[in-house]
């Protein structure tokens, strides 16, 4: 087996024992942006099947990427509740996080962003400016190698024109970055 396919069935392995754990994921695996939420919508015809951005602010934020820059296909989307409703022990969101290796986390909620602070909590502590410590809504933070920011509400401002917008010029700051090389 060559090195990409070593890699392919590593990642498999790695996203299996993920979704063996319960942590509920959806979207491209191996995309750059993440989008993570504290609550999952509720689908499917027995009620209980979670699927993350599958409502309006799945679309929302698919279309914002979009008039970004990103390709339709690059974004995966996490959850910080498994897939029973119970919230990720830190160490569980944590190595989500890292086995998805994005270069963009975007927390879209109060939940995700006090999740991603509880999980990465001795990294943040570090950070010189308060502001990027606490992920305050709209604040680009450097983190691991990862770009990361919380937007703070974005479902909740699907119904709010001016709050929309906040979330607009928040999503613009994090354009798609070039190949490092």
């Amino acid at each position: 087996m060559d090195v990409s396919g070593e890699s392919l069935e590593k990642a498999k392995a790695e996203l299996g024992d993920l979704a063996g754990a319960g942590v509920c994921m959806a979207g491209n695996a191996f995309s750059h942006v993440l989008l993570v939420k504290g609550e999952p919508e509720v689908a499917g015809a027995s009620g209980n099947v979670p699927a993350l951005l599958a409502g309006p602010d799945g679309v929302a934020l698919h279309k914002a990427l979009g008039a970004l820059g990103y390709a339709p296909e690059d974004w995966g989307a996490l959850s910080v509740r498994d897939v029973d409703g119970f919230p990720l022990v830190p160490g569980t969101l944590r190595l989500a996080i890292a086995t998805l290796d994005p270069s963009t986390l975007i927390a879209l909620d109060e939940a995700a962003a006090a999740a991603i602070r509880e999980a990465f909590a001795d990294e943040l502590v570090e950070l010189e400016s308060f502001d990027a410590a606490m992920l305050t809504p709209g604040a680009v933070v450097r983190l691991l190698g990862m770009r990361v920011m919380a937007l703070g509400g974005f479902e909740k401002s699907l119904s709010d024109p001016k709050a929309k917008q906040l979330m607009w010029a928040r999503l613009k700051q994090l354009p798609p970055e070039g190949e490092p090389y």
